[in-house]
């Protein structure tokens, strides 16, 4: 791998401890879903950035693969929330 791609990923690493900062320390259960999601995000950006830079290209299937199941996580959470209910308090 050359410089820029380790630049690359060595912001891409410094953006997910960030995400992780904020999904500890987040205010509210919405803000903490967003860190979740953008860690996702940020995960698929280095498996990407991987796949590039070692020309394997099967890498991306699996980068695939989580985009999508972070989008159906995301897409489920902002269902329960328009509901107005959340599905592990029932009572």
């Amino acid at each position: 791998m050359d410089i820029l791609t380790t630049v690359i990923l060595d912001l891409l690493i410094v953006a997910l401890f960030v995400a992780l900062v904020r999904l500890v320390l987040g205010p509210s259960l919405p803000a903490r879903v967003v860190a979740l999601d953008l860690m996702g995000i940020l995960a698929v950006g280095m498996i990407s950035v991987y796949a590039v830079a070692t020309a394997q290209p099967i890498f991306l299937d699996v980068a695939v693969v989580l985009a999508l199941i972070g989008f159906l996580g995301t897409v489920a959470f902002a269902y329960f929330v328009e509901k107005g209910e959340l599905p592990w308090r029932r009572a």
